[in-house]
């Protein structure tokens, strides 16, 4: 397994915009933004990043795990 790389909720989002997610509707006020992307089989998959200079690696791990990536199709989407 690839160790997860230091990012910023900002180029977080940019690599999950190009992995197929959008501005969840009705949401997105306060210091979090929702994301959502329906996969091939109907389901959706719902993402918060908190907005932080720096992400924890264990919130990177877990909001990975909720958009159904892998830290290598992390790194190719960045």
């Amino acid at each position: 397994m690839t160790r997860l790389p230091t990012l910023s909720s900002r180029e977080l989002i940019v690599a999950l915009r190009r992995a197929g997610f959008q501005d969840a509707p009705r949401r997105g006020k306060g210091s979090h933004r929702a994301l959502m992307r329906r996969d091939p089989d109907g389901r959706v998959r719902l993402v918060i990043v908190p907005e932080r200079r720096e992400l924890p690696r264990g919130t990177l791990h877990a909001i990975l795990q909720h958009a159904g990536l892998t830290p290598d199709e992390l790194r190719e989407l960045l």
